[in-house]
């Protein structure tokens, strides 16, 4: 069925987002894979050619958009690519939403200008050594001082944790508040008191910088809280299912591209004296796949459009990211095994996709809390 979610200036959008991974992206990704981080150069090169900020208002250099459908064809574009150690989603859609609703005027001066061009790399840190999906289990914390906040605590798997010159800290300013009692902390490269821990040695997304943070006596100015005091849960809660949303584009995404290459490869591919596509179970095994692709396309592209007027809610972007998700760990599993011994060798892109994607069912609300979420409000 031919897509009728894009217009034909989305399409324009695809064909800058193609040219700028084929010239900026994909010829320096190997290396970047080796470093275990991605070049500053090519953040910078995003944000000249319009790739950051998107929904950040034009007067601070961004693309004053709120169409999500822009942000889906950059995921779309960067998954098909295996380039997720440029971590475009993360800043925009995460993090951006933050720095738009949350910021005074005089922090959109300060932050929003270098966050669209590329000088300001972004993270937001909320997982921690004893707290995951559980933010009511956030030990970080920040006592008022007076004229500054006191910042301690300690973060781990922050993506970007190396290269970020902004991370958005989560902690807890009301004890015993739980999660009533978390508020939101701007903590910029430089700070006295803020360590970066080792970049962490991952199976997949090597490219991608990710890292343990630490917190210690760090005076955070008043000026650099984000919201207001212990409002943090309710903007987390507001943010998360634009966060989903983005994993399931990514993950519908993976599944088609590798259904596609899979498909190339049986069909070149011989076994006892035909091509692998001659054979009924291997026919069968691709009828599944992009049967099953189809029918989540189709539920995927509803739920950009409805989140593109402001319309998805929590529950059917949980839907959107459990299903996505686990749907590119199935599809990539099998089409590793439909490559045989080659989609074990990691010069083969099915390879590479199946670590790279693994982290999909874990990262912004594991597969069981998406069916908590959805269970609760079923069974409310």
């Amino acid at each position: 069925m031919s897509r009728t979610l894009y217009s034909e200036e989305h399409e324009a959008f695809r064909e800058t987002v193609r040219a700028f991974l084929a010239k900026e992206v994909l010829p320096y990704y190997e290396q970047w894979e080796k470093d275990g981080v991605v070049a500053r150069e090519a953040w910078l090169a995003a944000g000249r050619q319009g790739l950051l900020g998107l929904a950040v208002p034009e007067e601070y250099g961004g693309g004053g958009t709120t169409d999500f459908r822009f942000s889906a064809v950059l995921a779309e574009e960067f998954t098909r690519a295996g380039a997720a150690g440029l971590a475009v989603g993360l800043h925009n859609d995460i993090i951006g939403p933050y720095l738009t609703s949350l910021s005074t005027d005089e922090q959109k001066q300060r932050w929003l200008p270098g966050f669209c061009s590329g000088e300001i790399i972004t993270a937001i840190a909320m997982t921690e050594p004893g707290a995951g999906s559980d933010l009511q289990g956030i030990r970080t914390s920040a006592e008022d001082k007076g004229d500054h906040w006191l910042l301690n605590g300690s973060k781990t798997f922050i993506s970007n944790g190396i290269l970020a010159d902004l991370v958005i800290v989560v902690a807890a300013t009301e004890p015993g508040g739980g999660s009533k009692g978390l508020s939101l902390f701007v903590v910029e490269r430089g700070t006295e008191g803020f360590e970066r821990g080792r970049n962490l040695d991952k199976i997949g997304q090597k490219a991608q910088d990710t890292a343990e943070l630490f917190f210690n006596d760090v005076r955070v100015p008043k000026e650099n809280l984000l919201g207001e005091v212990n409002g943090g849960f309710l903007y987390l809660m507001t943010n998360l299912a634009q966060e989903r949303m983005g994993i399931a584009v990514s993950g519908i995404a993976a599944a088609e591209h590798l259904l596609e290459i899979t498909m190339t490869y049986v069909k070149e591919r011989e076994a006892f004296g035909r091509p692998l596509a001659k054979l009924q179970h291997i026919r069968f095994e691709i009828a599944e796949m992009a049967t099953e692709c189809a029918v989540t396309r189709t539920f995927l592209d509803r739920c950009i459009a409805d989140h593109s007027e402001g319309a998805l809610d929590a529950v059917h972007a949980s839907m959107a990211k459990w299903w996505a998700t686990e749907l590119q760990k199935r599809v990539a599993d099998r089409c590793l095994q439909l490559h045989g011994g080659y989609g074990y060798m990691t010069e083969y892109p099915v390879a590479k996709a199946y670590t790279d994607g693994r982290i999909q069912t874990i990262y912004g609300g594991t597969t069981e809390i998406m069916k908590e979420i959805i269970g609760r409000s079923l069974l409310a």
